[in-house]
């Protein structure tokens, strides 16, 4: 990944309770972590040699979004995000089976988390507050 003409940022409806957001942002970064592996930087040591995981070499915005917002950039460009149905689900089969049973216009988006060309990233974000 060029960090310098890359970009990643997360969008998460402001309006959900704040334990909700809290697990909507980790679920996504495992997530990005999955499929982007070579982003996290190396394990670090401290001066008296203790090891700390490595982190993702660049920041991750977590912007202030809702549902609408949600949805229409996942419309415009489809990447890892999270849903009511997935935040409802106790196991992953669960989830596998409920998703089979359910259109895409009917699961309501909790946030979404994109990556790729900064050019590209701030068209579809760059107006937005950050979630404080």
């Amino acid at each position: 990944m060029d960090l310098q003409n890359e970009k990643c940022v997360m969008v998460i409806d402001e309006n959900l309770p704040l334990g909700i957001i809290a697990n909507t942002a980790a679920i996504m970064g495992i997530t990005l972590g999955k499929k982007m592996p070579k982003v996290v930087g190396a394990d670090v040591y401290d001066r008296s040699g203790n090891k700390h995981l490595g982190i993702i070499e660049f920041p991750v915005p977590i912007l202030r979004g809702n549902v609408d917002i949600i949805k229409t950039i996942r419309e415009k460009l489809y990447k890892p995000d999270f849903s009511d149905l997935a935040q409802g689900c106790k196991t992953y089969n669960e989830f596998i089976e409920k998703m089979k049973k359910i259109s895409e216009i009917d699961l309501n988006y909790f946030g979404i988390a994109i990556c790729g060309a900064k050019k590209k990233i701030n068209k579809l974000t760059g107006s937005m507050a950050l979630l404080r």
